[in-house]
């Protein structure tokens, strides 16, 4: 038995971060009916490489059931408050006040059904200077500044997957268990908004108080603001390698047994981890150095051995190949398609994972 088993949901939902959230419930076993407008969710058309169909519609959506209706029309009105009235949970990322007006207001709903949990995802939360504002995910990304931490030296970068999205849709889930949660102590439903915005904020959180503590993070491509060395290095030969030391015992450790000089370790300028990043140029020098004398496969042996944290710079032909990379497969309307499984993996529990759903033509 799913820990979620029993449990009915209904999305109004489209594009990433509620289907994130939803996605996540059906995996655990809830029964999600997912709504979708006469032409489908608009994820269904952002690329056509998974099995002919779009991979953000076909990894966000297993397991649900998809009912297409016209919520502008009376008869789909009518059928969406029949689904409401067994639900537990109601997501939806429309835009504000756009299920109130539909006659769906959630403050309604949660005096009608005092046990429904609903939670609504926006851009930039339902009051404010900026409600209105359509926000999607890059979109988010550059307006709470997020890219401007990101990429190189020379120009800001976007990261390069729906991170905004997908945080929301990871704050939704866990809101929404915490409200269930709730409820099975109470009795008591909730009513849930969760603002792209705010969660990108609440994540910006270090780089902001260090700006606002006189020390304004910039781009660093590869290497790390606040920790030294912490970046990628090129060996002899051989593909780059990125060490992270987290400790000023790491450093001696790396300056003795690495690097071949053991009175770096203890040097005033560089025995701590304020005095390399003040002094980056020369710490990254030294290692940089250091990674000149080995092959990649010499430097990866000597630093497993002193037990430095390191990683190969891959790229998704080496995440394709690699050998730690679980996968999970399902069905879908165009065939079976595999993708990385969660990663959570709970004890003695093999999960299945449902079908991706077809569009279904709206019922006469």
């Amino acid at each position: 038995m799913l820990p979620l088993d029993g449990l009915k949901v209904v999305a109004i939902e489209q594009a990433v971060a509620a289907p994130f959230a939803s996605m996540r419930l059906a995996d655990a076993g809830a029964h999600v009916t997912k709504v979708e407008r006469p032409e489908g969710d608009f994820a269904r058309g952002y690329d056509d490489v998974a099995a002919g169909q779009s991979s953000y519609f076909v990894w966000l959506n297993r397991g649900k059931v998809s009912v297409t209706l016209d919520l502008t029309s009376e008869k789909g009105k009518a059928a969406l408050g029949r689904l409401l009235e067994t639900a537990d949970v109601l997501i939806q990322n429309l835009k504000p006040g756009s299920l109130a007006r539909l006659g769906f207001d959630p403050a309604r709903l949660r005096r009608d059904f005092p046990r429904l949990v609903t939670c609504s995802i926006s851009g930039y939360g339902e009051t404010g200077p900026m409600a209105d504002r359509k926000a999607y995910d890059l979109l988010i990304q550059a307006e709470s500044g997020l890219c401007s931490i990101t990429g190189g030296p020379s120009e800001a970068a976007r990261v390069g997957i729906s991170v905004v999205d997908i945080a929301t849709g990871s704050t939704a889930y866990s809101s929404i268990l915490e409200a269930l949660i709730r409820r099975g102590i109470t009795g008591q439903g909730a009513q849930i908004s969760v603002s792209m915005f705010d969660v990108m904020a609440e994540w910006l959180t270090v780089p902001l108080l260090n700006h606002e503590g006189g020390k304004s993070p910039g781009r660093a491509g590869l290497a790390h603001p606040s920790i030294a060395p912490y970046g990628v290095f090129l060996p002899k030969s051989g593909a780059p390698i990125l060490i992270s030391i987290q400790s000023d015992r790491e450093w001696v450790r790396l300056c003795a047994e690495f690097i071949g000089d053991a009175a770096l370790g203890t040097d005033p300028r560089l025995a701590t981890n304020v005095a390399r990043v003040n002094n980056r140029a020369e710490t990254d020098a030294v290692v940089a150095g250091a990674f000149g004398r080995y092959d990649a496969d010499e430097a990866i042996a000597l630093l497993s051995k002193i037990d430095i944290a390191m990683a190969s710079v891959n790229d998704m032909a080496g995440l394709s190949a690699h050998p730690h990379l679980r996968r999970i497969t399902v069905d879908s309307p165009n065939g079976p398609v595999a993708f990385p499984a969660p990663g959570a993996i709970f004890a003695g529990e093999e999960r299945n994972y449902g079908a991706v759903p077809a569009l279904n033509p709206p019922e006469d």
